[in-house]
């Protein structure tokens, strides 16, 4: 898996997120939204990949998670982040709903359509929704 490939997934995964929300599938929903922002933040640590160098074993390892908040320090973005953050009141509050996302959320079948429409708002929103902050940097 290559950056373009994460890159293409996160879309495909925020366009099947958006399919499932309209069916009222809100589980599988809120599954797939965050799993496109881990798609997206993995992409940003690719990009930081060079070319002919050979990883350093912990953070290979180390990136391979699924916590967004541990892909941003990863992914080298967390003065950028911060910035984001300070200077866009909602960008911060979108954040705090989307970090709170999990893997484990794939078993969640009590997830709610309004939990699944927060989270994709959350992610899409075109001014200081979280994708387009990670979309500057992948």
């Amino acid at each position: 898996m290559n950056r373009a490939d994460l890159k293409q997934l996160a879309q495909l995964r925020l366009r099947e997120a958006k399919a499932l929300l309209d069916g009222g599938h809100a589980p599988g929903a809120y599954y797939l939204a965050g799993y496109a922002v881990e798609c997206g933040l993995k992409a940003c640590i690719a990009k930081k990949t060079a070319k002919y160098d050979f990883p350093d074993k912990q953070k290979a390892i180390d990136c391979y998670t699924h916590d967004l908040t541990k892909l941003v320090n990863h992914a080298e973005l967390s003065q950028d982040f911060r910035t984001q953050s300070m200077a866009d009141a909602k960008f911060d509050a979108y954040w705090a709903v989307v970090k709170d996302w999990s893997e484990a959320d794939r078993y969640d079948r009590t997830i709610t359509v309004k939990d699944a429409a927060d989270l994709y708002k959350a992610i899409t929103a075109n001014k200081s929704g979280v994708m387009r902050w990670v979309r500057q940097h992948w």
